[in-house]
């Protein structure tokens, strides 16, 4: 099988065609030629006025609810989401039935999702059953293939707990994901605790609940020597403490949500329950603090974390519905629009080689011999996002209806082409 796009914006900064428009000829899924004017008689031809090309995108923090809840999700329908978004690797967050914490679990996830069109790494379980108890057997699951350790929904709180997982996943060089939460701060918080919060008569969590988990566990990674990735960060004082933790050499990471960037909690005033997320969605203020975070190179990588519920799980009163929305069709229409000053290397950057680096995958250069993983899309184009981009099982988006900027042509991941045309 060969594919041959034509004249494509190269957007890759490691690579020698940098900036330029080119042919690539990928053949037996390797890029085979980079140059002008190519020709294969037998290749699939692509060619879309302003296209451009980069390294396949990385998700760090999606749930695909397989095994065990596959009415939401499953690794086929998800991996069709994440190709949808311009995906071609996601790691699956460990909160299924049973949990992600032993080698079979792994290997299940890996087993399956081997022939599908978008790489799918799983995040093993911190604990047993992510009950936050004991800790799981992260070296076997290391072993069989998980991508880097996490409670993924429940994160860690006993601070002694966490500094053993630390210590453990040093010795294999292994990486811990928390979505910072202090969960027995306002447990029943619904919303972001502030004056909209109060009209709304809803019960807020304040964000202390996250600043507090930010710097107690910069302190613990700084105790252990470990590596640290925080996910789904919101709160701009929670970004003065990573920044400090940077700069003092500490081996710390972060990544943020497209909705965090794109809503704030003004936007709750409709009660929208799409829009009800952990954490929640903060203050304007704190909004702009994460556009600016992104700008400047502070935040590392974007994470959708997708979280498909079905209409009875979201189309009720506020109070009983559950947490989370589906972002990865959405991903890069939402962040470009929400923060327009990013240039094509910034994006390119937060969406694929800053992950690859920090997770150790694949770096997916754009030269030739190169397994080919790569991302299509037309970051000009403007488009109505509707339920027809979906591929997920679940349509639970706030963003239907709305303009986005940007628009994902497809990806080839090896020899696998998934188009959205």
């Amino acid at each position: 099988m060969k594919h041959l796009l034509q004249q494509v914006v190269i957007n890759d900064p490691r690579s020698s065609f940098n900036g330029s428009r080119q042919d690539i000829l990928i053949q037996d899924g390797k890029i085979a030629a980079i140059g002008q004017q190519l020709a294969a008689d037998d290749a699939e031809l692509i060619r879309i006025d302003g296209l451009q090309v980069s390294p396949g995108w990385v998700d760090p923090f999606a749930h695909f609810n397989d095994p065990g809840a596959e009415h939401k999700e499953t690794l086929e329908s998800g991996a069709a989401a994440a190709a949808a978004g311009g995906f071609t690797q996601v790691f699956v967050i460990p909160n299924t039935k049973p949990a992600i914490d032993a080698k079979t679990q792994v290997e299940y996830v890996m087993a399956k999702a081997d022939r599908l069109s978008v790489r799918i790494h799983p995040l093993g379980a911190l604990t047993k059953n992510t009950e936050g108890k004991e800790l799981a057997e992260m070296y076997d699951m290391k072993a069989s293939g998980a991508i880097a350790f996490t409670d993924g929904l429940k994160p860690v709180q006993s601070a002694g707990l966490l500094v053993k997982a630390l210590q453990y996943v040093k010795a294999f060089g292994g990486l811990v994901i928390q979505v910072p939460d202090d969960t027995s701060l306002a447990p029943q918080g619904l919303m972001n605790e502030g004056i909209v919060s109060t009209r709304l008569g809803l019960p807020g969590k304040p964000m202390m609940a996250e600043e507090l988990m930010v710097a107690r566990d910069i302190k613990l990674a700084r105790y252990t020597g470990s590596r640290l990735h925080f996910t789904a960060v919101s709160s701009a004082k929670s970004l003065e403490y990573i920044r400090r933790a940077k700069e003092g050499g500490i081996d710390i990471t972060c990544s943020v949500t497209p909705y965090h960037l794109y809503y704030c909690e003004e936007d709750l005033l409709q009660y929208d329950t799409n829009l009800k997320v952990n954490p929640p969605l903060r203050t304007a203020a704190d909004r702009a603090a994460l556009r600016k975070a992104l700008a400047d190179g502070l935040i590392d990588a974007i994470a959708t974390h997708h979280q498909p519920h079905d209409y009875d799980a979201k189309i009720l009163e506020f109070e009983y519905a559950k947490f989370g929305m589906i972002g990865l069709e959405s991903a890069f229409g939402v962040v470009q629009q929400a923060v327009p000053e990013l240039n094509q290397e910034q994006l390119v950057r937060l969406f694929s080689i800053n992950a690859r680096n920090i997770f150790g995958l694949p770096a997916a250069v754009i030269e030739t011999g190169v397994t080919a993983d790569l991302t299509l899309y037309l970051p000009q184009a403007s488009y109505t996002f509707t339920e027809k981009d979906i591929r997920s099982k679940c349509a639970n988006s706030p963003f239907i209806g709305h303009t986005l900027s940007g628009k994902v042509v497809g990806t080839i991941l090896g020899t696998k082409l998934s188009l959205n045309l």
